[in-house]
């Protein structure tokens, strides 16, 4: 039950300044634009990198300037601490929320509705909120913006936070907290989610003076874009969102040490190093990951000049298009043979935009262990923390792949045909596939065939588990940020939520949540979302009645003894439970069940054609494991790439 505090106005508002507030100043080389409330959204985009001088390309381009600023109020009227949030949210170019209400956020609620260009997508539970919020920031490199309520509705967020800061999603929370005299004394709904928070996000604040809100909300939302992109909190406590106040728009930054911090432009030769090394190596080999995910141009000249083939990781999938021939696919524990083959023989890795996670690695000190290591990241932190480079360059990936571009340009034409050619020989020998058994519809082959109907243009959200690396392997991503998916945190319950997101922000776009039936149900409850908003996702559900990849780590390493992992009923394993189609049918939303192969395209190709939102319950075995797999902590000489549940082992 959400707590309702009395209003309390009080007013504590100082003169007007006596310059205009629709223009917004900040330091030198952080001037932003502040956009128009027009429906079309215009949002700010930031550089990674600080540059003393503008750059400039060939040709002579106009500076544009969106119309400035045009408040709901006169520039001296007073006005409630939740409509100053809501105007400064407003002004970052913000048009979508995902918003759920209750006593300590009820005063931004009631703001909103005053708001012209803010929609709140009203989840049905917080943690549907936040993960839909990173599902919007993924499709459409934008922050964000999820809000709740003091207390539980605050903790609900905690997953989501969570899951952004270790995938580097931008992301701005905004949490209702108990008036300031109650914080410290246990009130009702009150949790200290400042501290909560600390550990999982990029920054976080605790307002306590209303006119620092301007301030605050602009802060935010520079540090979720910028540099390494996270999550940042604001924790607003109701007499704030209740106080008169007169913003003063023109307050600056307060963030010299961030500042101070950020990455600059000036490599000192550690580009020609690079490109030297290029030149003087036989078995050169690209690791991506989601820090290119806004430089896939400069990536794709990069490979267009060097020839050096592409392997990806879970969350740089779409930054190089899986379709070139260049490309080795996803690396790691179920990357491909060839993709992991070609990082264990090389003798250059260029890691780009990554963080030698373990389930890339595995055994640290097997991993490319024949290479000289070049990285290149913009967060300090991820350089040399797992594996030390011989070259490393802190900094914008597209800044150093314009440099590097350049001055490969310039340098005569390189040649690996032989390594791509014993690359090739691999992708020959080991390639992606499965069995088939019988009318048993192979989940690997239904993510097969919604590639092949969708052309592979669809925006895919998963859930976590099986379902999950089989639609990274089988689902070819030719364009970044159509693949969202929880990878660091590996968070079920994502995909529902997740699709919800990135069809607010991509309603041009074909969003199919892939999703198993262990996840789907965490967030099940979004459902009502996706019907009254009438979004049109599509949920493609492969239903094994099992969590899957626990199920398959069962089967290899705990000889099949089952602890906890079957989710249907015991007393009637024939039947499937729950009926997922019941679900679909309380909210409204067309649904269909297929269990032979023979009738899956049919089936898919109508969710498809369905206007609207549509679940497709797609039965599969459960005896299917993902392959190939290198067990955690193992090596490439590890690799698995045979068997099934139907083994012993």
């Amino acid at each position: 039950m959400a707590a309702i505090h009395p209003p309390h106005p009080s007013i504590t508002a100082k003169p007007p300044p006596s310059s205009s507030a629709a223009a917004v100043a900040l330091p030198p080389h952080f001037a932003f634009s502040i956009t128009s409330t027009s429906h079309k959204r215009h949002r700010l985009h930031i550089s990674n990198v600080l540059s003393d001088s503008t750059t400039t390309t060939g040709a002579t381009t106009a500076t544009i300037h969106p119309p400035p600023f045009v408040s709901r109020y006169a520039p001296d009227q007073p006005r409630k601490g939740a409509d100053v949030l809501v105007e400064a949210l407003e002004r970052e170019g913000v048009t979508d929320v995902f918003a759920y209400p209750g006593g300590a956020s009820m005063e931004i609620h009631q703001a909103l509705t005053r708001s012209n260009t803010i929609r709140n997508v009203l989840p049905r539970h917080e943690q549907g909120g936040v993960f839909a919020a990173e599902g919007y920031a993924r499709a459409s490199g934008l922050p964000g913006v999820c809000i709740a309520t003091s207390g539980p509705g605050a903790t609900n967020l905690v997953s989501g936070l969570a899951d952004a800061l270790l995938d580097s999603v931008p992301m701005v929370a905004i949490t209702g907290q108990v008036p300031r005299r109650m914080i410290g004394t246990d009130a009702f709904q009150e949790t200290p989610i400042v501290e909560v928070t600390r550990s999982i996000t990029k920054h976080n604040y605790l307002v306590l003076d209303v006119e620092d809100i301007p301030r605050i909300v602009r802060e935010a939302f520079y540090l979720a874009s910028s540099g390494r992109p996270g999550p940042v909190l604001i924790d607003v406590p109701k007499d704030i969102q209740q106080q008169l106040v007169v913003p003063k728009w023109d307050e600056p930054m307060r963030l010299p040490g961030y500042l101070s911090r950020m990455p600059k432009p000036q490599y000192d030769g550690h580009l020609e190093q690079i490109v030297r090394l290029v030149g003087e190596a036989k078995r050169p080999v690209l690791y991506v990951g989601g820090g290119c995910l806004n430089s896939d141009d400069e990536l794709r000249r990069f490979v267009e000049l060097t020839g050096i083939p592409v392997a990806s990781t879970l969350m740089g999938l779409g930054a190089y298009p899986a379709s070139s021939d260049l490309s080795l696919h996803m690396l790691g524990m179920h990357g491909t043979v060839y993709a992991n083959y070609a990082v264990d023989k090389s003798d250059l890795l260029l890691a780009f935009g990554v963080r030698f996670d373990d389930r890339v690695t595995g055994k640290l000190e097997a991993f490319a262990s024949r290479a000289k290591i070049v990285h290149i990241d913009i967060d300090p932190a991820e350089i040399g923390k797992n594996k030390q480079p011989h070259v490393s360059i802190c900094g914008d990936i597209k800044v150093a792949l314009q440099g590097l571009n350049k001055l490969l340009e310039e340098k005569n034409s390189l040649d690996f045909s032989n390594w791509r050619k014993e690359l090739d020989e691999q992708k020959v020998k080991y390639p992606l596939s499965f069995k088939t058994f019988g009318e048993a519809i192979p989940p690997q082959y239904a993510i097969h065939v919604l590639d092949e109907l969708t052309g592979g243009n669809a925006i895919i959200s998963t859930g976590v588990g099986q379902h999950q690396m089989w639609a990274a392997q089988f689902y070819k991503y030719n364009k970044p940020r159509q693949w969202l998916t929880s990878g660091g945190l590996g968070a079920m319950g994502f995909g529902l939520p997740a699709a919800i997101g990135a069809a607010v922000a991509r309603p041009d776009a074909v969003v199919v949540d892939i999703d198993g039936d262990g996840s789907f149900m965490m967030n099940v409850q979004e459902l009502a979302t996706i019907r009254v908003e009438n979004l049109p996702v599509k949920i493609l559900l492969l239903n094994n009645q099992h969590l899957g990849m626990v199920v398959q780590w069962e089967d290899r390493f705990y000889k099949a003894n089952r602890a906890h992992t079957y989710l249907g009923n015991p007393l009637k394993e024939s039947e499937i439970f729950p009926n997922m189609l019941k679900f679909a049918e309380a909210c409204d939303i067309p649904a269909a069940r297929v269990t032979r192969k023979a009738d899956l395209r049919a089936a898919i190709k109508k969710m498809l054609d369905t206007p609207g939102p549509y679940l497709l319950d797609v039965i599969v075995p459960h005896q299917e494991h993902v392959l190939p797999m290198i067990p955690a902590g193992g090596g490439f000489s590890d690799v698995i790439t045979e068997g099934d549940g139907r083994m012993k082992y």
